[in-house]
């Protein structure tokens, strides 16, 4: 099992993203911070004489080396990618301008007199804390452990909020989504229902002139390759991505060809379940696909199927001794086909020392791990999963409940709320773009 995969198997329901970043990091701690930890010791701790170093001047704020070293590190936890000196030097550049981008956001919050309040960053670290099956306390112990300071977390909390709120300000009345457009979006699903789907996720790397193309490119080239070499897209999207569909991991749901930008769909048209595109540039930026599953016509989505699971746990001590791991591991199998209902969970968890249950939970089927998505398929109900062994010992889950999702066409309003937030997310891009036009900033 590798080192990543424990905190990607032990709490298994992974969790939407709060409206930005937050559970982003929830996303992270499932199925990154293992990897990370490990690796850790690569990039070592700035001395103290250089954390006044400054990394950039940002109009009148200093963005020091040592809130640039913080935030890399940050980065690397909740994207998932290998916290390496080589992945420190690639990204580094990208996580700067990231940075300089949060500092004009909390900047014109200020000048708006946009405010987030300690209570509303208490309130999605509890959150992060609850998707990820912990504790607000040993989030603080892996953020410490790593050498985060809770600061740099509620940093970028804060300014994913305040901007939410900027652009919610300044552009949502100025959103109208007409009758006709629904109706356009109406009738090309009707001409088109025979046609493939394409269950895409995307991210967007933005850049405001042509001038800084080939730099973004590069940039955009190294995400695939850490993504291609394991770092889970939804964690990066969460991280780097600048479409509105970042709150959501680049999930798009399903999609015709059609409905991708000029460039994008002939790409994926090309593209088989499963893979990860190549950086793809548009007139203003690139795009990075994972094109999931596909279907031809306008068939269920599955990942609105849904499930009531049960998650079972024998428990061991990381440094459980052979015989011990081999104890659990014939208890587990013993336990697998003996189950034939989640009824009988609670008599048989119980023959074995300290084995435990959870309560039944319901989930959508995209709201799960795709590992976890992956290990239900072609389970039926009463029936386990394969165990797995983690940090906390060997874990199952049981399938209580499953309901097929049904195969249906998006609502007038689905379709309203879908067009308002790529508008207002375009509306927010450009009006980034104006400040960052407008802005002293120096790099060093």
């Amino acid at each position: 099992m590798k080192p990543a995969d424990i905190f990607a198997s032990a709490p298994f329901f992974g969790g939407r993203r709060l409206r930005g970043f937050v559970s982003g990091v929830a996303v992270a701690f499932l199925i990154g911070f293992t990897t990370w930890a490990a690796d850790a010791a690569v990039a070592q701790e700035s001395r103290a004489s250089d954390s006044q170093a400054i990394a950039a001047i940002v109009n009148d704020r200093v963005i020091s080396s040592y809130d640039l070293d913080q935030r890399v590190k940050l980065i690397m936890l909740s994207s998932g990618i290998p916290n390496t000196g080589e992945n420190v030097s690639r990204i580094r550049g990208q996580v700067l301008r990231s940075l300089v981008d949060e500092y004009l956001q909390m900047e014109e919050a200020q000048r708006l007199n946009i405010s987030v309040s300690q209570e509303e960053i208490d309130t999605a670290f509890q959150r992060i804390a609850q998707r990820a099956n912990m504790s607000v306390e040993q989030i603080e112990g892996f953020l410490k452990e790593g050498g985060i300071s809770r600061a740099t977390l509620e940093a970028q909390i804060r300014s994913d909020l305040a901007w939410n709120r900027v652009i919610q300000q300044q552009f949502g009345p100025q959103v109208t989504v007409g009758d006709v457009e629904i109706d356009e979006v109406l009738r090309r699903l009707e001409e088109e229902s025979d046609q493939p789907r394409y269950l895409v996720s995307e991210i967007l790397i933005t850049f405001d002139s042509p001038s800084h193309a080939e730099e973004i490119a590069a940039g955009t080239k190294r995400l695939v390759e850490q993504m291609r070499e394991g770092a889970p897209f939804e964690a990066v999207a969460h991280q780097f991505s600048q479409s509105a569909s970042a709150a959501n991991g680049g999930d798009i749901g399903w999609v015709h060809a059609s409905q991708l930008p000029d460039g994008v769909g002939s790409v994926v048209a090309k593209m088989q379940p499963g893979m990860i595109s190549d950086p793809i540039r548009t007139l203003n930026g690139y795009y990075i696909i994972q094109l999931r599953s596909m279907q031809t016509g306008t068939g269920a989505d599955p990942m609105r199927d849904q499930y009531s699971l049960m998650q079972v746990l024998l428990p061991l001590t990381p440094d459980a001794e052979p015989q011990a791991v081999s104890r659990r591991a014939r208890e587990a199998e013993e336990f697998r086909r003996e189950t034939k209902s989640c009824d009988d969970v609670p008599r048989l968890v119980g023959k074995y020392l300290s084995g435990a249950a959870s309560p039944k939970k319901d989930v959508i089927a995209g709201q799960l791990d795709p590992r976890l998505r992956q290990a239900l398929a072609g389970l039926k109900v009463g029936g386990t999963t394969e165990p797995i062994r983690s940090e906390r010992g060997i874990e199952m889950v049981v399938v209580c409940g499953h309901k097929a999702a049904e195969g249906e066409t998006p609502t007038r309003e689905q379709i309203d709320s879908t067009l308002y937030e790529q508008q207002l997310s375009m509306m927010g891009r450009r009006h980034l773009r104006d400040l960052r036009r407008d802005a002293v900033v120096v790099y060093r």
